[in-house]
């Protein structure tokens, strides 16, 4: 029985359940690493049994890119395992363009090793090994999980509640990524691996916003010992894996872990108090970070701190000096860029900071997100012999936001979250997959944003931190990791049920049910064990 696949305007017939790869290739798309029938993402081992239209995706497309991810870090494990068999590979966390990965060895390793691991996955690459899919009934996943040693695995598993559990075999390795696998390694051809030293690894990949390409790595030291200091902190109060927090939810445990993240936090603020009041020249403060990454809260902790120590701080927020949106610059393919420079009226921002640094009184636009204009309030300021002023925007790191300030007056704060849990071993929650379910639950609540308008802007948004933010975060004379290592509990009984409101027709459907099912292994932790000076607060609500 012949049956009809249309792709574009394009159309084929196939045998009844030809496989979606073959299918693939005969579409001439060699790149292909997943397809999508109906709006629902599936692997190409998929056998196609009614006439249909799909879509092929590649690393360029968001989920696309997720899938070349798990499958990369799942051709790095097996290549590991082959060269060092008694070694361990730690997947900790993503870095900007990267994931950062720990060999687990008694030996220092070398560039040479590296080099070698490398060379096993090209050759992977060119002998085509498939990525094969077991379901596997739960307690024998977690059976096999246990007997690997992989016992947080087998405990989140455990967590999910489902009655089958989809694994995947790459050579002689069986193992569990949170995603689907293309049909073999050939199309996993672009890649690279960075050594840090120390057993550490970079593996570098192509994603959506630098296309096909393999992006050039750049190390920022700061942030990989940010997140390795938080991660021993972690190990240290006996959290190392999610399932270590779900056991302190389910034993009614939790508020203490809470109270310890909140107070790490805070020490955090605390430094950065003592550096700026050391430095005796500093009059303006700026707070850089990609969006949210809690600019807003951090600066009201810093000013409270501050004017306890018997300062005057000011805070300004370079959202407020945004242009109408009538006017906000637009992108190649006709989206509003709220991420770029021009997307402020920098004329006006630096005119009444001039004026504030003579001592005049200056009134204070605020943005309307809803409406997409500038409102006057009669907000007024004016700057004390003992001020300090604080301000916080995507941009706060680049000197071209505010050229006509001399260096030595200013001091340069940088915000992420990188959230120190991981889910396993092998799996974790990336910085982006963070600061997206948080943007979704805040712009909601404040903003009036669907789901679906929130990830729309995302990929503009990513473009823009790509260009604006990243390349100047050396610059920065503090980094400051906003991450909450119990905050996915909590925001998951907000986001979970807006996620669930996309639609099968939306073009983010897939990216929505992609979040759900990350958020799923986290057992929900109540809103009111969170502080009220929490920086939660501020996305919450």
């Amino acid at each position: 029985m012949q049956i009809e696949i249309t792709y574009q305007n394009q159309t084929k017939k196939f045998p009844k359940e030809t496989t979606y790869y073959e299918i693939a290739k005969a579409f001439g798309k060699k790149d292909t690493i997943a397809v999508k029938i109906d709006n629902v993402v599936e692997s190409l081992d998929t056998k196609a049994i009614e006439n249909t239209q799909i879509d092929f995706l590649n690393v360029t497309s968001l989920t696309g890119y997720k899938i070349y991810q798990a499958a990369l870090k799942f051709m790095f494990f097996v290549a590991v395992k082959e060269t060092f068999p008694e070694s361990e590979v730690h997947f900790l966390h993503s870095v900007p363009k990267g994931i950062l990965s720990e060999i687990e060895i008694s030996q220092n390793l070398i560039s040479e090793d590296i080099s070698l691991i490398k060379g096993k996955m090209a050759k992977m690459v060119e002998e085509h090994h498939r990525f094969l899919k077991y379901n596997l009934e739960v307690k024998d996943a977690i059976g096999y999980l246990n007997e690997k040693g992989y016992t947080e695995k087998a405990q989140n598993i455990e967590a999910l509640a489902n009655e089958v559990v989809t694994m995947y075999r790459l050579k002689n390795e069986l193992n569990y990524f949170y995603n689907i696998m293309p049909y073999d390694t050939s199309v996993m051809n672009r890649f690279e691996l960075v050594f840090l030293g120390r057993n550490r690894v970079v593996l570098v990949c192509p994603n959506v916003v630098s296309g096909s390409n393999v992006p050039e790595y750049v190390h920022y030291e700061n942030i990989v010992n940010n997140f390795m200091n938080t991660k021993l902190w972690l190990r240290r109060m006996g959290v190392s894996y999610l399932a270590n927090m779900n056991e302190l939810v389910s034993k009614s445990k939790i508020n203490e872990f809470i109270e310890s993240n909140e107070i790490m936090f805070d020490g955090d603020i605390r430094c950065a108090c003592d550096k700026i009041i050391s430095m005796r020249d500093v009059r303006i403060v700026l707070i850089a970070g990609p969006s949210s990454s809690g600019k807003t809260t951090t600066m009201k902790r810093l000013s409270i701190i501050l004017r306890s120590k018997g300062f005057e701080p000011i805070g300004l927020s370079t959202d407020d000096f945004f242009v109408d949106r009538a006017s906000t610059p637009k992108t190649e393919t006709g989206e509003y860029d709220f991420e770029c420079l021009q997307a402020i009226d920098l004329e006006l921002f630096n005119k009444t900071l001039q004026n504030l640094l003579k001592g005049k009184t200056v009134e204070i636009p605020e943005y309307d997100f809803v409406s997409g204009k500038r409102k006057w309030n009669n907000k007024k300021m004016t700057l004390k012999e003992n001020s300090i002023l604080l301000i916080e925007g995507l941009h706060c790191l680049n000197d071209d936001l505010i050229p006509f300030i001399d260096e030595k007056y200013k001091f340069k704060i940088y915000l992420s979250p990188f959230i120190p849990l991981n889910i396993d071993r092998h799996n974790y929650i990336s910085t982006l997959d963070l600061r997206l379910i948080r943007r979704i639950v805040r712009d909601n609540r404040t903003r009036g944003k669907s789901v679906s308008e929130t990830i729309a802007e995302w990929q503009v948004v990513r473009s823009g931190e790509e260009k604006y933010i990243f390349p100047y975060v050396y610059q920065a004379d503090m980094l400051i990791n906003t991450a909450l290592a119990y905050e996915l509990g909590v925001l998951k009984i907000y986001a979970i049920p807006l996620l669930h409101s996309v639609n099968i027709d939306s073009p983010y459907y897939n990216e929505a049910r992609r979040l759900i099912y990350s958020l799923q292994v986290f057992f929900a932790i109540p809103s009111e064990y969170v502080p009220k000076t929490s920086i939660l607060r501020e996305f919450i609500g």
